[in-house]
C-alpha cells in the first residue's frame, strides 16, 4: 500500500498479517464509489462507521454489508453541524453540500444540487489546522465558499475537467453536472471558484480516469498548476 501509515501491521500471526490500523471511517456519500471499499475491510475487522443517518440507512439496507459483523463495527449516525473525535486528536465535522442521491437510486427526476444527507463535505482539525473534504459537489455556492475560506488545505472534487469529457472520450454520454460534478474548467467551474479566499493549499481528489490532469506534463496539469492546484495520489500526505 503506497500510504504506510495505513498498511496492515505486520507480525508473527496470521491475524497480526491481516490487521489494520484503521479505528475509524467516515462515508460522505452513497455511491458505489464511496462505499464499496467498506467490503474490503470486512474480515472481523473492528471499527467505527461514521455517517449520516441516509448514507447509513442504504448501507444497512443493503444485504451485502451484512459482512461488516455488529460485533466488530460500531455504526454512528452524525449530525451536520454537530463536531465528533473518530480518533483522539482529532476534530470533526460534517456539512451539507450541493449534490444528489446515488446512481443506483436516481429516479426519473433526478434533483441535482439538493442539500440533505446523501453528500457531504468534511471539516477536519488536528494540531490547529483544518481541512475541508468535498469528495461530490454540483456547484458553489457563496455560503460554502465563505465555509471553507481561509483553511490550510481544501480536498476538493476534480472528477472531470471538461463538462463534456465522458461523451467525447466514448466512455459515456452523461456530463460531469449531471452526475453532479461541476467540471474544472469553463464557465462555473472549480478552476477558480475558490480564489481570493486565502486557502493556502488546494488538492484535486476523486479524480475521473478520463481527466487529463491526471497525466504528468498534460497542458491540463499545467493549467490547474498555474491556478495554484495540486493533483492528489496514492501515498499523498498533507501534512506529513
Amino acid at each position: 500500500m503506497a500510504a504506510a501509515p495505513l498498511s496492515p501491521m505486520v507480525g508473527s500471526g496470521a491475524d497480526t498479517k491481516r490487521a489494520s490500523p484503521i479505528s475509524a471511517v467516515l462515508v460522505t456519500n452513497g455511491d458505489v464509489d464511496h462505499v464499496a471499499g467498506l467490503l474490503t475491510l470486512r474480515e472481523k475487522q473492528a471499527f467505527t462507521l461514521y455517517g449520516t443517518e441516509g448514507v447509513l440507512g442504504i448501507i444497512a439496507d443493503n444485504p451485502v454489508y451484512s459482512v461488516l459483523d455488529p460485533a466488530c463495527v460500531t455504526r454512528v449516525p452524525v449530525l451536520k453541524g454537530q463536531a465528533f473525535v473518530p480518533v483522539p486528536g482529532l476534530d470533526v465535522e460534517i456539512f451539507p453540500v450541493p449534490g444528489k442521491v446515488p446512481l443506483y437510486l436516481e429516479s426519473d427526476a433526478v434533483d441535482i444540487g439538493a442539500e440533505g444527507d446523501m453528500t457531504v463535505g468534511v471539516r477536519l482539525t488536528a494540531h490547529g489546522r483544518t481541512a475541508y473534504y468535498i469528495p461530490g459537489c454540483a456547484f458553489v455556492p457563496e455560503h460554502l465558499a465563505k465555509r471553507v475560506s481561509g483553511g490550510d488545505v481544501l480536498l476538493f472534487d476534480g472528477t472531470v475537467f471538461e463538462d463534456d469529457e465522458m461523451a467525447r472520450a466514448g466512455v459515456g454520454a452523461k456530463t460531469g453536472r449531471r452526475m453532479g460534478h461541476m467540471p474544472i474548467n469553463g464557465d462555473g467551474g472549480s478552476l477558480h471558484a475558490f480564489d481570493g479566499l486565502g486557502i493556502k493549499d488546494r488538492v484535486y481528489i476523486h479524480i475521473n480516469n478520463t481527466n487529463p490532469i491526471l497525466v504528468t506534463g498534460s497542458p491540463e496539469r499545467g493549467i490547474i498548476e498555474a491556478a495554484g492546484w495540486r493533483v492528489a495520489h496514492d501515498g499523498m500526505e498533507i501534512w506529513p
